[in-house]
């Protein structure tokens, strides 16, 4: 996924307890993927778990892109 002809390689992941999984974000750096998943995984409900991944990894997996935000 690119922004503006940025490549944004990796990915945040919600899975709730499910095994639902969706992505909620794409960025540049492992680092800043990881500060959100770690912001949102303080926040989470019971059972659901939020992780990055690098696209090229998850390339075969299609997953919902997320279509709206939830209130904090």
């Amino acid at each position: 996924m690119t922004e503006g002809g940025t490549a944004l390689p990796w990915q945040v992941v919600r899975e709730d307890g499910n095994g639902n999984r969706y992505r909620v974000a794409w960025y540049a750096t492992r680092d800043e993927a990881q500060r959100l998943a770690e912001s949102l995984d303080g926040r989470r409900e019971e059972g659901t778990l939020y992780c990055v991944e690098h696209a090229e990894r998850a390339a075969d997996v299609q997953l919902p892109e997320r279509v709206e935000q939830s209130a904090p």
